[in-house]
């Protein structure tokens, strides 16, 4: 199993940055895909950005390109996710997730507890 404990959310002003930052406690921190989901009050919980632990790959939503960065630092089993440019649509729980891969099941998920966005003036 991986433990997974967010930190990095608060209160920012529209336009302001923040760094999110995923720590987890997986021995073989390397087997994970890592990535990065949010569910603002009356929403579904939707995908932010993924990176892959096979080649560092990347991919985000289409609401946060070119305004978010997600990062992976093995050595400190941690990702991060750099938002700038804030929005207050931005505002939610995000949740730190691990997927582990396997060629006998389906992919096994991990969560975070979350750490909360508020975007507002």
């Amino acid at each position: 199993q991986v433990q997974l404990v967010e930190s990095g959310g608060g209160l920012v002003q529209p336009g302001g940055s923040l760094r999110l930052s995923c720590a987890a406690s997986a021995s073989s921190f390397t087997f994970y895909s890592m990535g990065w989901y949010r569910q603002a009050p009356g929403n579904e919980r939707e995908l932010v950005a993924t990176i892959s632990n096979r080649d560092g790959s990347t991919n985000y939503a289409d609401f946060v390109k070119g305004r978010f960065t997600i990062s992976r630092d093995n050595a400190k089993k941690t990702i991060y996710l750099q938002m700038n440019s804030l929005k207050p649509e931005d505002t939610a729980v995000y949740y730190c997730n691990a997927r582990l891969g396997s060629i006998i099941s389906l992919p096994r998920d991990y969560w975070g507890q979350g750490t909360q966005v508020t975007v507002s003036s």
